[in-house]
């Protein structure tokens, strides 16, 4: 059994049909790409996904659980992580804290043990502060650790809110458009970062992505979507030299793809 499985789901928008029966799957640490035009439904299948929007029929089952209705606030328990195309960070905190608001889920106190400051608090404490410690050094963090996260570049503050996906330990990280706004080197440093996070993390990645090159190097498998619909689906070779992909995604011919 895959670890993420997405049957024909369907999702509307009052007369529009944003994502038109798409299905997939993702496997145990696997890196999967989702990759499609701009309107493709990416970010919309990512929503549903992880509670945002709840697919108007279809199902998704993850972790061998059937997901489909249950609310957002319940998937880092589930066990699945999630950035954002656009940065949604706690500005006014420092890199730290940042990361340590992640890790909320971890916590089982309650709250008259935290109010008592009973010993498994404590314990607690000191097991997500160790997590966050491990992170910020696998991410090139420490040293701005301290600082306030709306001090940093951009794509520093895409690692820290990479950080704090990470520190509740998910199953499956979804990645919204990860290397926006970032430049060729760092582009570079992102795709080596992934598969350490892979290996290191044993969790499996679904990535939404623009940027080609990047997607090609790291995906195990890729799902192309268009206008709503899947068009193609297989490992990154497969995929670039698909003629719907080229055509509808890639816009150009076989020369193209190669150099995609």
């Amino acid at each position: 059994m895959a670890l993420l499985e997405v049957e024909d789901i369907v999702i509307r928008f009052g007369g529009v049909t944003a994502v038109a029966g798409v299905s997939f799957t993702v496997e145990e640490r696997q890196i999967c790409g989702l990759i499609g035009p701009n309107g493709a439904g990416k970010t919309t299948t990512f929503n549903c996904i992880n509670g945002i929007y709840r697919p108007n029929s279809g199902r998704i089952r993850f972790d061998g659980h059937d997901i489909t209705a249950e609310p957002k606030h319940r998937m880092t328990g589930f066990g699945i992580g999630r950035t954002f195309q656009n940065l949604a960070l706690f500005r006014s905190m420092t890199v730290r804290e940042n990361v340590l608001a992640g890790a909320h889920i971890a916590g089982h106190g309650g709250f008259l043990a935290c109010a008592f400051a009973l010993p498994q608090v404590w314990r607690e404490a000191a097991m997500v502060e160790a997590r966050a410690r491990e992170l910020l050094a696998l991410l090139n963090l420490e040293r701005v650790a301290d600082a306030p996260v709306a001090a940093l570049p951009f794509g520093w503050q895409k690692r820290v809110e990479m950080a704090r996906a990470l520190i509740s330990r998910p199953k499956l990280l979804l990645l919204d458009e990860p290397a926006g706004g970032l430049n060729h080197g760092e582009v570079d440093e992102l795709a080596e970062l992934l598969v350490e996070i892979r290996r290191n993390f044993d969790l499996a990645i679904l990535l939404v992505e623009h940027h080609m090159s990047l997607v090609m190097r790291v995906s195990d498998k890729v799902a192309v979507l268009d206008f709503g619909k899947k068009i193609a689906d297989g490992t990154p070779d497969e995929v670039r030299s698909n003629p719907e992909v080229i055509r509808a995604y890639l816009g150009g011919g076989d020369d193209h793809a190669r150099a995609a």
